[in-house]
């Protein structure tokens, strides 16, 4: 064998790795070129396109997307275009915003107060949500079937918090006329002669008596900030009602176009194949 033919069959391997690189370069020139952008997406995840569309499993597949992730940005921003139009039809309430170069981040509904719910992955087609805003609404379906509202534990807190604090306001006078009864009473006792036998249980009961004082006076000071403590209850009630409207909105508008919070959370988990085939279908 000559030195050529060692030499060609030591780097035969490099040169077939190389070679499959510029073609997939090259076809993803053409896919662009072309617009095609389901064959981008089957050309950057090959192994998913294959698993999630072909229903076929390789994972001989090469990953190529060291290749390209330098041009990310553009290549999302370029395929953002119809996946955008097509989330708009999907989602209706949600809005989309694109805050750099082919990166997006979306907002539930057009409403007054409406909340940023997460972003856009473009090149995975997927919709990431924020985990707070998302358990909320996922939280709020579930209470339905004890007849709740995402607040109305915290709600019902702060208005039993609110009740007990004027029932402190309402009932000062009471408290005033027993501490002058309770200060009557230790005077008594302070000036009566401790008997052998009767000065143990006058001593408990000036103890009684001065715990029981020591208990209304914190009270009093309790009262003396209940207006104040009464008022950001109030505000927080006012928030948290405001929340939940909206968390209503959100729930009317999930039910109006998927009919229920699980077809909603289905529709998302298949929402990469969804997409791709409906790119097939309007190539045929």
């Amino acid at each position: 064998m000559s030195n050529a033919d060692i030499n060609s069959t030591e780097t035969q391997p490099l040169v077939n790795k190389v070679t499959s690189k510029i073609d997939f370069l090259q076809q993803l020139q053409q896919a662009i070129e072309a617009h095609d952008d389901r064959q981008v997406y089957a050309l950057i995840d090959q192994q998913r396109y294959d698993h999630e569309i072909q229903k076929k499993d390789d994972e001989g597949q090469p990953d190529n997307t060291t290749l390209i992730s330098d041009v990310f940005p553009e290549l999302s921003s370029f395929l953002s275009t119809r996946l955008v139009e097509y989330l708009h039809k999907v989602y209706p309430f949600f809005y989309f915003e694109e805050t750099q170069e082919g990166q997006y981040q979306f907002y539930f509904g057009n409403w007054w107060g409406r909340r940023l719910f997460g972003t856009l992955d473009v090149l995975n087609v997927k919709l990431v949500f924020n985990d707070e805003e998302y358990e909320k609404v996922a939280t709020a379906f579930a209470l339905e079937a004890e007849h709740k509202r995402y607040n109305s534990d915290q709600i019902d807190d702060l208005s039993q918090e609110n009740d007990r604090l004027q029932q402190l306001i309402d009932e000062q006078d009471k408290r005033d006329q027993r501490k002058a009864e309770i200060r009557t009473q230790i005077r008594q006792l302070s000036q009566e002669k401790g008997m052998f036998f009767g000065g143990a249980k006058q001593r408990d009961e000036k103890q009684q008596l001065n715990a029981e004082l020591s208990h209304l006076t914190a009270l009093d000071e309790e009262a003396d900030n209940a207006y104040d403590k009464i008022k950001q209850n109030n505000e927080k009630v006012l928030a948290l009602s405001k929340e939940d409207t909206l968390i209503g909105y959100e729930k009317q508008s999930i039910v109006d176009q998927f009919g229920s919070f699980k077809s909603f959370e289905q529709r998302n988990n298949s929402l990469y194949r969804d997409y791709i085939a409906q790119l097939i279908a309007a190539q045929d």
